[in-house]
């Protein structure tokens, strides 16, 4: 028998505020998290991009000394997002074996590696700290997470691009109804705010190079978008059955109601222009929902602000939803956030949760030319979806062909 999953508790750190609600907030309030970058490293690489969206709150603000000192920057951010999503639902007294952890990310423990690197060549082999690879696998930030709660059920990472957190929460729907836990904590961190990431994703034209504007250069869906923002940060939600939130009294946000993950095999950058992956993903994620099309209420798109990605997307939607696109409010949201890379999914994941429990579907800003082959009913205003049933899809692609989608449905 399918099991109905809930979301109980979120929690973010990420370019618009320290936490979930701040985040949101700013969100709504149509703020940008993109700004110029003041380290003297920019000038020092001549880099082509001289902004991105770093975190709002700096984490050494938030963790104590020793763990900072022992995390990467990826994992500080997940360690931070995720102690709030679990005090956001209730911290509650659960046998850890019964707790799981989906985690993701894109790229891991970048800055860790990198320094290390330059530790090696510049002061030799006995200084590289003994907690290097403890702290750039791609799997710290899930152990981190797994050590604080505690959680003992299981401790898994996701590493599939900018779909990394849309699928951790696929496969947390997946395990919960599996039965390997209870509980399951979810989501995706990303701190690759770094020359090199800059650099090389510059040197591939996917970044904006809006340079004399930061808060204006992710534009999705505009005639003039010129590549995404870089950001950085994580988001969380906690995940539970239905009878066990209601059996200790949980406050309830929404229903995840269906997650799926396909994959393009088309390219290694570029998504299938025709969207026909994509398309299955969003099919496949409101078959497990028990939905029809006809019955989805509110789009969060991935919308990058590439010029290739979006158009491609749109194709997706359309072959789904055909005639009933155009009746659907749709919310770009990296427009404010940029993009956190494998930390996004789960960053908009949470943005259609509270888009649902709040009834407003959130704005795209920098949008002033619509692109006419992109057709949508585009959110630039935060507008009230009404007080009926609400169904919503995420959506997240990333490098690669990887393509996840979860649902969600107000309770």
């Amino acid at each position: 028998m399918t099991k109905k999953i809930v979301v109980t508790g979120i929690g973010a750190t990420t370019p618009l505020g320290g936490t979930a609600t701040e985040s949101w907030n700013a969100l709504l309030a149509g703020e940008s998290g993109a700004r110029s970058l003041e380290h003297s490293w920019v000038e020092e690489h001549s880099l082509p991009v001289t902004f991105a969206a770093e975190a709002k709150v700096r984490p050494e603000e938030v963790l104590e000394r020793v763990e900072y000192k022992r995390l990467d920057p990826s994992s500080q951010f997940a360690l931070i997002s995720a102690r709030e999503a679990w005090a956001d639902a209730g911290s509650p007294d659960i046998d850890p074996v019964r707790i799981g952890v989906d985690y993701s990310t894109g790229i891991g423990g970048l800055w860790t590696l990198l320094d290390a690197w330059d530790t090696l060549r510049e002061k030799g082999p006995r200084r590289v700290l003994p907690m290097t690879i403890p702290m750039l696998m791609p799997n710290a930030a899930a152990a981190a997470i797994s050590m604080a709660i505690p959680s003992r059920a299981y401790a898994r990472t996701d590493v599939s691009a900018c779909a990394s957190s849309t699928e951790a929460i696929a496969n947390a729907y997946a395990h919960l109804q599996a039965g390997l836990a209870d509980v399951v904590i979810a989501g995706g961190t990303e701190a690759v705010v770094h020359p090199l990431p800059i650099a090389a994703f510059a040197s591939m034209q996917a970044l904006s190079k809006r340079n004399d504007d930061p808060a204006t250069a992710s534009r999705p869906y505009d005639v003039s978008r010129d590549g995404f923002v870089l950001g950085e940060g994580a988001a969380t939600l906690v995940l539970e059955t239905e009878e066990h939130a209601l059996a200790r009294g949980a406050r309830i946000y929404a229903e995840l109601a269906g997650g799926a993950v396909t994959s393009d095999s088309f390219h290694i950058t570029a998504p299938d222009p025709e969207g026909t992956a994509a398309a299955r993903a969003v099919r496949d994620a409101l078959e497990a929902a028990g939905a029809t099309p006809e019955q989805v209420t509110h789009i969060n798109a991935h919308a990058t602000s590439t010029p290739v990605g979006d158009i491609a997307e749109y194709k997706a939607l359309l072959r789904i939803f055909g005639d009933h696109l155009p009746n659907i409010p749709v919310s770009a949201t990296k427009g404010a956030t940029g993009h956190l890379l494998g930390g996004t999914g789960a960053l908009e994941a949470i943005f259609t949760v509270l888009a649902l429990h709040h009834r407003t579907a959130p704005p795209t800003i920098n949008l002033t030319d619509q692109d006419p082959e992109i057709p949508l009913d585009v959110v630039t205003s935060p507008r009230d979806l009404g007080s009926g049933p609400q169904l919503a899809i995420s959506n997240s692609f990333g490098f690669g062909g990887h393509n996840a989608v979860a649902a969600f449905r107000s309770v």
